[in-house]
This record gives C-alpha cells, sequence and structure tokens, in this order.
C-alpha cells in the first residue's frame, strides 16, 4: 500500500494532518476517522473548503487504508477507481482499479448511486450509504457503509472522491453486489443542509429506464443551493 496516495510534493511531504487527535478508542470505526480526517483538511488546508486530492497524505489514513479508495469522475454519473486498499478487492475478487463505483452496485441501485455522485460533485457534499448485498439464495446477509467525500483535482474543479467502504463481516468467494438501503446526504455549504432518503433505488431504475446519468440527477435529487495530473 505504498504507493495508494502520492503527495502533491516533497515540500509539502512533511505537513500532515494527524489523526491522532480524533482517536478516542478501537470503536471509533474507520467511516468516522476518514471524516474527521477530511474534516480537518478542510480546516488546515481549505480554510472550510474542498481539500485536494493531493492533499490526502496516506500517513493521516494508514490505520483505514484498506477500506479507503480514491474515484475520478469521468463522466456525468460515472466515476472510477483510481486506487482502493484490499477490502475492497476482496469484496469484489478482482483488482478493482479502473472500475467504475457502479460495478459494485445492483441493477437496480446504479441510477441512485450514479445520481448521488452527480450530487456530490456539483453542490458538492457528503455521501453516507447504507447497503446490503444482493439476496440470492442460501447467502448470509452481509451489510456495508460506504462514505464519500468530494475532493478537487489539481486544476481545481471538484472530480474526485475520497472513500472509504467497510463491510460487517467476512466477503465469501465470489463478486458481492450492494443494494442501497438508505443514504444521507450533506451539503457543505449548509447546516445541516442534507437530506436523508430511504432506499428508492427501485422506483428511479423504473422511472429512468431510458434517461442519461445527467437527467437522472436533476430528476432524483433536488440539489442544495450552494484529471489527476
Amino acid at each position: 500500500m505504498r504507493t495508494f496516495f502520492n503527495n502533491r510534493s516533497k515540500a509539502q511531504s512533511g505537513n500532515v494532518v494527524s489523526m491522532d487527535g480524533f482517536r478516542a478508542g478501537p470503536s471509533l470505526s474507520p467511516i468516522r476517522q476518514a471524516e474527521a480526517y477530511w474534516t480537518a483538511l478542510r480546516a488546515e488546508k481549505s480554510a472550510g473548503g474542498v481539500p485536494f486530492r493531493s492533499d490526502i497524505d496516506p500517513r493521516g489514513l494508514e490505520n483505514i487504508l484498506e477500506y479507503s479508495f480514491i474515484l475520478e469522475r469521468i463522466a456525468p454519473g460515472i466515476a472510477r477507481f483510481r486506487l482502493a486498499g484490499n477490502h475492497l478487492n476482496d469484496i469484489a475478487s478482482m483488482e478493482v482499479r479502473g472500475m467504475p463505483l457502479t460495478a459494485f452496485f445492483t441493477t437496480q441501485s446504479r441510477a441512485e448511486i450514479s445520481a448521488t455522485l452527480e450530487h456530490i460533485f456539483d453542490t458538492p457534499a457528503v455521501a453516507e450509504l447504507r447497503l446490503s448485498r444482493e439476496k440470492k439464495f442460501g447467502r448470509a446477509t452481509l451489510e456495508a457503509r460506504m462514505l464519500l467525500l468530494p475532493l478537487k483535482s489539481d486544476f481545481g474543479d471538484v472530480s474526485r472522491v475520497l472513500g472509504v467502504l467497510v463491510a460487517d463481516g467476512t466477503p465469501d468467494k465470489g463478486a458481492i453486489r450492494f443494494d442501497i438501503l438508505g443514504s444521507e446526504l450533506r451539503a457543505l455549504s449548509g447546516e445541516p443542509g442534507g437530506q436523508k432518503r430511504p432506499n428508492q433505488s427501485q422506483a428511479i431504475a423504473e422511472q429512468n429506464s431510458v434517461r442519461t446519468p445527467e437527467h437522472i440527477a436533476c430528476s432524483h435529487l433536488n440539489l442544495v443551493a450552494s484529471n489527476d495530473p
């Protein structure tokens, strides 16, 4: 995992936001650790704005690297994995680098995750999702949490995401795809500024079966006002 992240420059490599101030004990989950680290970056490096992708240093996330990933926006509603920890590779039963985020989701939930991505990039906003493995005969329930935190590229556009995915249990053999049970969206410009939504992926899929991701983002989400070199 030594190459998981790259620093913006050698001059900045010593300027690391530490997680030590947030480690309240072993019960603090990877989701909360990642959000605390990202929030500290906002305060120290971005004056309350969206941190840069190149601000992320692996030493600040050393305890949760296996659950962490970086996404790059490549089209409306589509983001691919640029980097990912081993936990995600285990869930997918393959190397996920280069794959779209939607590959982790069932057909019924892909419209919703695409709309969520557009909300993250365009508002910008933080998204937290509660997931469950798609139901198949003979397979035990496996629930997971995903956190998606917006980042800027070095060009200043919000087109990257720092994410964390934690599954509750040990994934078995074979790729796992998730349904979205519920999600929370928190706009950065508002307090609280978020939207809590029950699972609506089936309805979205039916209503938007022939629509593009741009239409999905506009019709499903009421947006809150507000290339790595």
